[in-house]
């Protein structure tokens, strides 16, 4: 037996008799997923392991996903799970690349799209920061700096007239909603995009219409849901979605 076999082996019996102690017996692995051909990289392939982690490719097909020494790792796209393969079986941990049976010819045309969308939204806050930054006027407080003459605490006259001025309180409050509202409609906008959705679910034309409608996300969810779990819900959306309208992809 090859002397790195062995160490390997050596390791994975040592990670097994370490009974509540699997944090040390952890291995990441990483690699690529394609398709039939083994040239086209899979963008949103859910990479699984058999503990319950998961992970998704990007768009360059890569991923990375850390697992127990006991653990098997598959592979789901379209819901079409891989086989299951354990990691003791897996001896480049680096580079364990996959083909999945998925005829390029099959695949929509991908769009990248270009990552202007923090900028934007930087863009965007700087350009009304005066709005993003307004607060309801209250009864401010100002102080005399020590040494100067006159009293040394007051009312802020200026926001003692902001007080009663209710038209302009209402109306720049009402902007600012409408902003927070429209960052947020783009927010998700950028991350549930047809290009996404079409990747996952192979629909087109006016059924990838009704879809986008009827599964629009939360921005709550959009923002706190991590790659995994955000094209999972695109999954099983897809699949609620051909059960009622019975389509064929």
């Amino acid at each position: 037996m090859p002397e790195f076999s062995r160490l390997r082996l050596s390791l994975i019996i040592t990670c097994l008799f370490l009974a509540g102690e699997q944090s040390f017996c952890q291995y990441t692995i990483k690699g690529s997923v394609y398709d039939m051909s083994g040239k086209r990289p899979l963008e949103g392939v859910s990479v699984m392991s058999t503990s319950g982690k998961g992970t998704t490719t990007n768009m360059l097909g890569n991923y990375a996903i850390t697992v127990y020494a006991n653990d098997s790792i598959y592979f789901s796209y379209l819901t079409k799970p891989t086989a299951k393969f354990p990691v003791s079986t897996i001896s480049a941990l680096n580079n364990f690349d996959i083909s999945l049976h998925v005829p390029s010819n099959i695949l929509p045309e991908v769009q990248v799209m270009a990552p202007s969308y923090k900028f934007d939204s930087l863009q965007n806050r700087n350009d009304y920061a005066k709005i993003f930054n307004f607060k309801k006027p209250g009864l401010g407080i100002t102080s005399t700096p020590p040494g100067s003459a006159g009293v040394g605490v007051g009312l802020d006259l200026d926001e003692l007239i902001n007080v009663f001025r209710f038209k302009r309180t209402k109306s720049m409050l009402g902007f600012q909603r409408r902003l927070i509202q429209e960052e947020q409609d783009k927010y998700i906008d950028h991350r549930f995009n047809k290009t996404i959705v079409r990747k996952i679910t192979l629909l087109k034309g006016e059924d990838l219409d009704k879809f986008m409608k009827l599964f629009r996300p939360t921005y709550e969810f959009t923002q706190l849901s991590n790659d995994y779990e955000f094209y999972d819900y695109i999954k099983q959306s897809f699949l609620q979605y051909r059960a009622v309208f019975k389509v064929n992809t």
